[in-house]
């Protein structure tokens, strides 16, 4: 296993062609999908909702994928729009985003706003020893998990690149880190489309493509796998972004 990076769009961070960033790294995504697509159906009041406002002094979130960091901020600052944005505020927020793509990271790091409660990192989240630097994190701050995780669409690029049982693993992975799990799975003709796009190219299609088991209603099988394999239950659908994709909202049982 090997590989998720950023929410996916239509630009390369290596060369700036469409669907030429075949793991997702997409550069310059968020001006063509901007945070406010994902933010409008996400209720400001998520944390209070889920309660740990009001009962837990630090809150951890965790952005799987985060590209250049410009939905991380977005999440943040929106979660935390009725509480001033101070460090030293009783009930701390702090949100760890990752990606594959250290120039991405870098570029997230450098626009930083809040830097002592949002903090950048390069991480591969499908291999072994990303598990021991998130669980690390964690526990500095005494927890044992995060309470919040988010992932958009990072899964199709696990599932294209490294094929089925990946995509499984990766939806256990981030189960096991968190309280909630906020999900958007591409759907099935997201992957036909970054498929084309490779071959208009001329390059070499993903290597499981052709070979994957799982297809269909992607967001599905996300669901049954978390339920039956993962303890977790699907709490709440926020609706379907103007791209077509839904955003669940799995709770641990």
């Amino acid at each position: 296993m090997a590989v998720p990076a950023g929410h996916a769009g239509e630009e390369s961070s290596e060369t700036g062609d469409p669907g030429a960033a075949p793991h997702g790294n997409f550069i310059n995504y968020y001006t063509f999908n901007p945070p406010e697509n994902r933010l409008s159906l996400i209720p400001a009041s998520l944390l209070e909702q889920l309660r740990w406002r009001r009962e837990s002094e630090t809150v951890l979130m965790l952005d799987v994928g985060c590209n250049s960091g410009d939905l991380s901020i977005a999440l943040y600052k929106h979660l935390l729009q009725e509480q001033p944005l101070e460090t030293d505020s009783p009930r701390s927020v702090h949100l760890l985003g990752f990606d594959l793509d250290r120039d991405l990271i870098l570029r997230a790091q450098n626009c930083n706003p809040f830097p002592q409660n949002i903090q950048f990192i390069p991480l591969d989240i499908t291999q072994e020893s990303s598990h021991t630097e998130l669980t690390s994190y964690v526990e500095k701050f005494g927890c044992s998990r995060f309470h919040l995780c988010t992932c958009f669409a990072v899964t199709m690029w696990v599932h294209l690149n490294h094929g089925d049982a990946a995509f499984l693993a990766l939806l256990s992975r981030l189960a096991s880190l968190c309280e909630y799990l906020l999900l958007e799975v591409q759907p099935w003709k997201c992957y036909r489309s970054a498929a084309r796009r490779l071959r208009k190219l001329g390059r070499s299609d993903f290597d499981h493509f052709k070979t994957l088991a799982i297809r269909g209603d992607m967001a599905a099988h996300a669901k049954e796998h978390l339920e039956k394999q993962c303890s977790m239950e699907l709490t709440q659908s926020f609706g379907n972004t103007s791209w077509d994709r839904s955003l669940l909202l799995f709770k641990r049982r």
